[in-house]
């Protein structure tokens, strides 16, 4: 093996790279002396390999058949920051995490029939933020980074740049449809992807008044937790965090009394969570703030849900108290048990957002839980929703510097080390690095040893090329997993902005619906023109 020449030959300038050295060495004599392979004896079969391309290719031929169905209901799950590398990451550790070796797993979003790839940079970034792109994909316009619900003429943080330039999302459209509409996220409901949905802000972190600069306020602009209850005032289901920026400044955080951080944040003096609750409360209208208060529900006797489970943004799944924090798929559960009483169908947003936030930090355990989670909530979705009339979208704002390699031996836990040192240094690393982040780190002005450390530890920050405070996103393409009505309209490589038109031709709702057939329940493909066509011909030949 070229790697192990290399590991001998290399000299040694401290008695733990010694030890490292040896260790690796003597592990893969051991392993090469039992003779045992490092995956299942079914794979050195051709027979094994074969059967199951054969199967792949009778599975995709009945696609060939198109559903052509009218999409009753639409499911948009958001992996905010789940570029394909993450994406690969966590069908490993989901696989490890059921005993395998990983790779061979499916993902939920795996074996969703379509999948395309999505343009995401902003109209003024290359690499984008996800402000631009939850205005994207949720409003079908582009728009610049920083801003969200408004279009490329606004100018973030400039408040006089935002009337006239208000785009709205496909929650609205679906909402003047007269379907139910949700929204579930792990990070603040006034945050960059939810707010797309209902805020028209040209600063994305404009949470609640607070947070504006006092010409804003003064120009009329609305801070985002405010516009989350104004804008489209019958939501019918929201559950993410941020409590804080609906209470009044120092007003004590029911979960964290003591903790002045947590405590309200608005100006004036506004109670927005009693004010729902006073809007709601002859409309079957519940307010909760924990798992209990969440899962007590009787969801047939729950038309309005507000759930607010922190301060902030939820806690890393990882972290999370499972008696009193309830995880993205009770979530996801209980709004669609909610939101699929209304005959009409209902639109849900569901956003991992939290995936993000782990690799920002250079916590790529943290990010990859977050995202298997949300696979697992993909996953119940699927159990409580047909194919028939459910089209279920799952993709990604934008990527991060994430990746892994070193030519890992097969079923190599994904947060280990790769199997060689480095012909540079002389030292190991990880197979996940970081293109930059806070994960650089010089001990004694050289690398530091990653086998001294936990580097399997939840909060292990992965080393990096560059050194920042916060790590950065990626600017390449993000997967569209997509599946249900009209699902193989996404095909291909298209602008990001490109998601919720073909989500509103499906539904039939929003500027599309031409060719819709409301009695068979089924969307007419055939372009208008065709029926024009077909019509001029049957004129000729009576005449």
């Amino acid at each position: 093996m070229l790697w192990l020449s290399r590991v001998i030959r290399q000299p040694h300038t401290d008695d733990n790279m010694k030890v490292t050295t040896l260790l690796i060495i003597c592990s893969c004599l051991i392993l090469g002396s039992l003779g045992k392979p490092q995956f299942p004896e079914k794979e050195k079969d051709p027979k094994y390999w074969n059967a199951g391309a054969q199967q792949t290719l009778r599975t995709a031929l009945t696609l060939q058949t198109l559903n052509t169905n009218k999409a009753k209901n639409l499911i948009l799950f958001l992996g905010d920051g789940m570029g394909i590398p993450t994406v690969t990451a966590a069908r490993i550790l989901k696989g490890q995490l059921n005993g395998q070796s990983g790779e061979e797993t499916q993902l939920e979003m795996d074996k969703f029939p379509f999948v395309s790839l999505a343009k995401t940079y902003n109209t003024n970034a290359q690499v984008p933020d996800s402000a631009g792109t939850a205005t994207a994909y949720l409003c079908g316009v582009k728009a610049n980074e920083g801003t969200v619900g408004v279009s490329a003429a606004a100018v973030r943080s400039q408040c006089n740049t935002t009337e006239g330039n208000e785009v709205t999302s496909i929650l609205r459209w679906a909402k003047d449809a007269g379907k139910s509409v949700g929204i579930v996220t792990t990070t603040r409901v006034n945050h960059a992807t939810p707010s797309a949905s209902y805020a028209h802000s040209v600063d994305r972190d404009w949470y609640s008044d607070n947070e504006m600069p006092a010409e804003a306020l003064q120009a009329g602009c609305k801070d985002i937790a405010r516009q989350l209850f104004e804008n489209i005032p019958n939501i019918d289901v929201i559950m993410g965090g941020g409590r804080k920026y609906m209470f009044p400044k120092n007003t004590s955080d029911v979960e964290y009394p003591s903790v002045a951080k947590h405590s309200g944040t608005r100006k004036d003096e506004r109670n927005l969570v009693q004010e729902w609750i006073d809007r709601m409360k002859d409309k079957k209208g519940h307010y909760v703030w924990n798992k209990k208060q969440l899962l007590s529900l009787n969801p047939n006797n729950v038309d309005y849900l507000l759930g607010l489970f922190e301060p902030g943004d939820l806690t890393y799944d990882l972290e999370r108290n499972t008696e009193t924090d309830p995880s993205l798929t009770e979530m996801v559960e209980v709004a669609i048990k909610i939101l699929r009483k209304n005959p009409s169908g209902f639109y849900l947003l569901v956003e991992g957002g939290r995936i993000d936030h782990g690799h920002h930090e250079g916590k790529a355990k943290q990010a990859l839980y977050e995202a298997v989670e949300m696979d697992r909530a993909i996953g119940r979705a699927d159990l409580m929703t047909s194919i028939h009339d459910t089209m279920t979208i799952v993709t990604a704002d934008h990527s991060h510097m994430f990746n892994f390699g070193g030519y890992t031996a097969r079923g190599n836990t994904i947060f280990g080390l790769a199997p060689m040192l480095s012909d540079v240094d002389q030292k190991p690393f990880t197979s996940i690095l970081y293109g930059n982040g806070p994960g650089y780190k010089l001990v004694n002005g050289v690398r530091e040893n990653v086998s001294t450390i936990d580097y399997e530890e939840n909060n292990y920050q992965a080393q990096a090329a560059v050194p920042l405070s916060m790590e950065t996103h990626g600017g390449e393409d993000v997967a569209v997993f997509a599946k249900g009505p009209l699902a193989h309209l996404l095909h291909g490589v298209h602008e990001q902005n490109y998601i919720p038109h073909v989500m509103a031709y499906a539904a039939c709702i929003g500027q599309n619906r031409e060719h819709c057939m409301s009695r068979s329940g089924t969307a007419d493909l055939r372009p208008v023109l065709s029926g024009i066509v077909a019509l001029l011909t049957v004129t000729r030949l009576l005449c």
